[in-house]
Order: C-alpha cells, then structure tokens, then sequence
C-alpha cells in the first residue's frame, strides 16, 4: 500500500477524533473494521489516546482481525525524526496505532483540551503483550537485537508466561540481506504462524522496515520495541521509577551510554525547544499579537517616548 503523506502540522491543536489509518487490508471483503480511535496530533505526529491496557486491547483486536498491521511506538526522538525525515510520513499514516512513548509528549498533551492519558512505554507493553500471549496462546517471533540477546530475551517472558509460544528466534547480521537469505527469513515467519511479530532494528530503521516488510510477511501486528530486548535480557538497565515518572529516564539511560546517547540526546532536547519556541509563538499569533504587529507597537511605544513635549497636541489628542 502507499500511503499519501499530508504535511505535518506542528502546532496543530490536538482534535478529538482522527480516523485511524488502517492497511488496505481493512478494505478487504470479510475483514472486520475496527472502530476509530480517539487522537491527538502532538508535534505533526497523531497519537491514540489510550492507556497500556487499552493499547493491548487493541492489538488483541488486530490480532482477531487478523489482516497485516503495524504499531508504532514513537518517543520524542522518533517525534524529532518524523519532523525531519519526509519519508517516516507514509510510515506514520499507515500505522494501525501510534502510542506516546514519551513523558514530553504526554506533558505537552495536557496544554490542549484533547489529554493522552498516560505514557505508553514498549519497555512495559513487551510484559503485558507476553502475559496476553501467554492467555491466548498467541506465537510471538522475536527480531533482531545482538546475537543471543533476543533469545535470551524470549526465553525469560516464556519462563514468566508459560502459555507464550516462541514463534521463532533471530538476529540478523548488520549488513543488507542477499534476496537469497531475505526469501529465506520471509519463509521462516510466514511458517511460524506468529500474531506477534517484535523487532529490535532500532529507530528509525525497524519503523522503515516493518513498513516495508508486513504485509508480504503476513503477521498480524509487527511492533518496533527497540531496547525493550536488552531490557529483559538484562544486556541493558531501565532507569529506576523515579526517573521514568519524572520524564528523566533519558537523563539515566545517557548515563549509562553516553558515548551513544549523548549526541541523540541533544538532539532530541534542541528539537523540544524549539517545538515549544513554535508553540509559544502559534499561541502569542492566536491573541492577535503576531510578530509583525509586536514590533509595530514596539516601535510605536520608542517613537512616543523620542517624541518631543507638546502640551497643545495633548490636549488635541
């Protein structure tokens, strides 16, 4: 499917309800149609204003669906890239759920009328999907990560969530597959019978390659959760609570890797100014005080003071 991009809006007023762009797959005779839900644009980007359990829900619904889908968990980060990059815009449309993993994004929220409820973090969900999984006895096919990592990572859910069938298992090599080796990874998923299929690639390169990818591999919901597999493997420590309830969990987590996450970081937090600098300037335009018309009285206000003392124009005035 390709999906016309619409220039994003980045000081859009959050709306109530935006449809959600589904695969064409939705379209199809005997599909179901799953219902709108409610969203809100932050920065360009429409996120589905729902809390952890209700975005399982959700995919539990895509999954009896049944038809190819993707979800995208988008942080600040992928915020700043979907600003910059052009071609994240179809990537975004055609997402059956885009959640807020983000403290900023979920308090830049609360300044419109239309509130996210709460973060959605993939380093949560990951738990919630394999306890559901475990439920439904649903197959899940872990993707990518360092070698053994996601195999660690698959047999330590399956030892907490005994009913979670492992799909399958692997971490690609770094390097752009043969066509050879690529059929031969398309036949291993579409053979595991997956309704999960999670991929560590990173961001925003497991977001471009679900995209690309999900409806030739046929799995209902593919989900890009990026450290969510160090996480659990242990490879990797989430910051404590008190970072993540006070938005700092990035502070932590550049801590700990600075020499990679330094420069994403600043980034990111340059990007945040300047996306409050634009909504500040949107919300001083929304008064009737532009730009152009605070310079004129500016101007105005020097002019009067310069102006020499006339009693006789007083009294006219």
């Amino acid at each position: 499917m390709t999906a016309t991009p619409s220039t994003p809006n980045l000081t859009a007023n959050p709306t109530s309800v935006v449809p959600v762009v589904l695969p064409s797959g939705n379209t199809e005779p005997g599909v179901p149609h799953l219902a709108d839900l409610p969203r809100c644009s932050i920065w360009g980007v429409p996120f589905d204003r729902v809390t952890l359990t209700e975005a399982v829900d959700r995919i539990e619904a895509l999954i009896a669906r049944g038809a190819p889908s993707y979800v995208i968990t988008a942080n600040l980060n992928y915020v700043m890239l979907h600003h910059n990059q052009r071609e994240l815009w179809p990537i975004t449309d055609a997402a059956a759920m885009i959640l807020a993993d983000g403290q900023p994004i979920v308090l830049r929220s609360r300044i419109g009328s239309e509130r996210l409820p709460e973060r959605v973090a993939g380093s949560e969900m990951i738990y919630n999907l394999a306890e559901r999984a475990s439920e439904r006895k649903w197959g899940i096919y872990f993707l990518g990560g360092e070698p053994g990592v996601a195999q660690t990572c698959a047999d330590k859910l399956k030892q907490a969530y005994p009913g979670m069938r492992i799909a399958g298992v692997e971490s690609p090599p770094y390097r752009p597959l043969s066509e050879a080796e690529r059929a031969e990874q398309d036949q291993r998923i579409r053979d595991s019978n997956a309704q999960l299929l999670l991929v560590a690639f990173g961001q925003p390169k497991g977001e471009r390659w679900i995209y690309e990818n999900y409806q030739r591999l046929g799995v209902p919901v593919s989900i890009q959760l990026g450290a969510s597999f160090d996480f659990i493997a242990g490879t990797a420590t989430r910051a404590p609570k008190l970072f993540q309830r006070t938005g700092l969990e990035w502070f932590y987590r550049m801590l700990t890797d600075p020499k990679r996450l330094v420069p994403r970081y600043a980034a990111n937090a340059w990007f945040l100014i300047q996306a409050l600098a634009r909504d500040w300037q949107a919300k001083v335009q929304s008064w009737g005080m532009g730009l152009e018309q605070s310079e004129s009285r500016a101007v105005r206000r020097q002019t009067d003071k310069a102006a020499p003392h006339c009693p006789d124009r007083e009294a006219q005035g």
